[in-house]
């Protein structure tokens, strides 16, 4: 028996191969071709300015880091008895 996953797969699959030949009789066999050029170009080119577009608003909204002289300092991390312990009998 198939899983969900599969099941899911196989009806992304059909719709896909559905939608790949709907694409292709509008393309070549419709006399409403250039349509289906210019809807494809407009949605990709919508999407790519969209984004841009959002990355523009998350940079003006979000607002500047810290200052560098206002962040803690951290301190070195002690060194663990068990490295000394090694080094020394390492120059024994």
């Amino acid at each position: 028996m198939a899983t969900k996953d599969q099941m899911m797969g196989a009806g992304i699959l059909t719709v896909s191969m559905v939608l790949i030949i709907v694409y292709i009789y509008w393309l070549f066999f419709s006399p409403y071709s250039w349509w289906a050029i210019v809807i494809p170009v407009l949605i990709g080119v919508l999407a790519v300015l969209g984004i841009a577009g959002w990355i523009g608003y998350t940079m003006a909204t979000t607002p500047p880091p810290k200052p560098l002289d206002e962040l803690p300092e951290f301190k070195e991390p002690e060194k663990k008895e068990s490295t000394e312990n090694f080094e020394s009998v390492k120059n024994k």
